[in-house]
């Protein structure tokens, strides 16, 4: 069985909201799902997953610091997470507030990482974002979310 970790940052509640949801998404396509508030999590954890999605509040429209020290110190295992699948989600305090950038900085260090990051053709391209509490809509979006980074871990690790 595939395992996925939901690793977050969040000040507010907003970005773990949107973790808890990615992870009911992930858990409905049956795979081992575990949810981590970045600042209790090893980092050694990392190796422990077939697939790893990240999420941050956006701060200056970039992924927040403790997110970004948290993948810094993962040079670490530089190489060592090739192959993993990767996902990424974001909230921010106002529309057009650099959600999509944060969602993109965070992909980008699991590109760099070797990880295998799937796109999506409609909707949140990227990763999935919201404004201040996620919405409904962007519950589902991070339950969609969720489901097709643990399909794919389970059709690469199953």
């Amino acid at each position: 069985m595939a395992k996925i970790l939901i690793l977050y940052y969040s000040r507010t509640d907003n970005t773990r909201q949107m973790a808890e949801a990615v992870a009911e998404g992930a858990r409905q396509a049956g795979v081992e799902t575990t949810v981590s508030d970045v600042e209790n999590c090893a980092l050694e954890q990392l190796l422990e997953y077939d697939g790893i999605i990240a999420g941050s509040p956006t701060y200056y429209g970039i992924v927040a610091g403790a997110l970004k020290d948290f993948f810094d110190r993962s040079v670490k295992y530089h190489g060592k997470l090739e192959g993993k699948v990767g996902g990424a989600f974001s909230s921010s305090g106002v529309l057009g507030g650099g959600n999509e950038t944060t969602v993109l900085s965070i992909l980008q260090i699991m590109l760099v990482h070797g990880m295998v990051v799937q796109g999506q053709s409609k909707g949140n391209h990227y990763g999935v974002v919201a404004v201040k509490a996620p919405d409904e809509s962007a519950r589902q979006e991070c339950r969609l979310l969720g489901q097709r980074v643990a399909q794919l871990a389970a059709k690469l690790f199953g």
